[in-house]
């Protein structure tokens, strides 16, 4: 099997500790020769800075396609101007424009209300010259009225000017699949990239998934269950199924998979190896 085209998601550290645990992670992943990197952008604006030193980090240091996450949240159109004109000056062609989950105790959003006045003003200020991806949700945003105006603020998003998305995580491939026939049949035509969650602590990724409406399907729930602590069981069956998934979607003809680690290099590599 050739190998997939890959992508991978990183969060920006905050102190020399984290900085290198990225490091030796990107070190190993770097290898899957990535088309691209990303940096999440923290709640509120937290990351203002951590995310571009991050970003110039990658594409310096480790010469890979760091790719910067700007949000809605905290940061005013001022902020996000300024961000814009910064990456560009790094060398960046890509960004992921993102709504935004609103910090605790905020009392109110940042200047752009909506994902889609982001990708707006973007557009409105460099044409272009930015590739811009956005998230949706294969099954259905945890904040959306219902699945159907889910589906309209996403196409609002890509009518907005966006060039390609990339998914919430998600276990069952035919989510994914029954999105995106939706989604072609309302005229979108741009790549939707599925996002990957590999699994390496499942208590922690039940919480995640409780808050970002990610279903985790009872059959694993109650797999991990039976392990208890076996640790090495709960390993490899959680590469097992995540690599199952992903040929069933490579299968199927996806343009890339992209990969939320954590900052650890393990579980995308177990998942990894099982698709060479």
């Amino acid at each position: 099997m050739t190998a997939p085209k890959v992508s991978f998601e990183f969060y920006p550290p905050k102190n020399d500790e984290q900085r290198d645990q990225l490091s030796r992670t990107v070190k190993k992943l770097k290898s899957h020769d990535p088309e691209f990197v990303s940096v999440t952008f923290g709640a509120g604006g937290s990351t203002l800075s951590y995310t571009p030193e991050t970003v110039r980090e990658l594409r310096q240091t480790h010469g890979l396609n760091g790719v910067p996450h700007l949000s809605c949240m905290g940061g005013t159109q001022e902020e996000i101007a300024h961000l814009l004109q910064l990456y560009k000056a790094l060398g960046c062609n890509r960004v992921v424009a993102l709504r935004g989950d609103l910090p605790s105790g905020m009392a109110r959003m940042g200047e752009f209300r909506y994902a889609s006045d982001l990708v707006s003003f973007i557009r409105q200020e460099h044409g272009d010259f930015f590739h811009i991806e956005v998230g949706c949700y294969p099954e259905t945003h945890p904040q959306a009225e219902d699945a159907l105006l889910d589906l309209k603020h996403f196409k609002e998003k890509m009518d907005a000017g966006a060039n390609s998305a990339i998914t919430q995580y998600f276990y069952n491939a035919d989510a994914y699949f029954h999105f995106v026939d939706q989604v072609r049949k309302m005229g979108i035509t741009q790549p939707i990239i599925p996002g990957i969650m590999p699994i390496s602590n499942f208590t922690q990724l039940k919480r995640f998934s409780e808050a970002c409406g990610a279903e985790i399907p009872r059959w694993v729930s109650k797999r991990m269950s039976a392990f208890g602590d076996d640790s090495d069981s709960i390993r490899e069956f959680a590469a097992d199924i995540v690599a199952a998934m992903c040929q069933r979607l490579l299968a199927a003809g996806v343009p890339e998979l992209h990969f939320y680690t954590l900052n650890l290099a393990k579980p995308t590599q177990s998942v990894l190896s099982r698709l060479a």
